[in-house]
């Protein structure tokens, strides 16, 4: 997808405030989005008990929304040097 031309065109336009990175295919170590996972994961894992998936996907929403207004956590994600060339 990174590869496309409208993406390539998309960040062309935007050279002076964008960069891509191509990481390996199987790198979870270096993906912000993987700490992100983790996180709902256990806070899942250590508030919710029911496995019905309304129920499940609910407390995951809520749990996003609490999340969103953290941008302090949020940022706690790109921290590890692994994923520091995405700040």
């Amino acid at each position: 997808m990174h590869h496309g031309r409208k993406v390539k065109d998309w960040v062309a336009a935007r050279s002076d405030r964008s960069q891509l990175f191509f990481l390996p295919n199987y790198s979870p170590d270096l993906n912000p989005d993987e700490y992100l996972n983790g996180d709902l994961k256990a806070r899942l894992r250590n508030q919710s008990q029911s496995r019905e998936k309304g129920r499940l996907k609910a407390r995951a929403l809520s749990i996003m929304r609490e999340l969103q207004k953290k941008p302090e956590h949020i940022r706690s994600y790109f921290q590890p040097e692994a994923v520091q060339y995405a700040r």
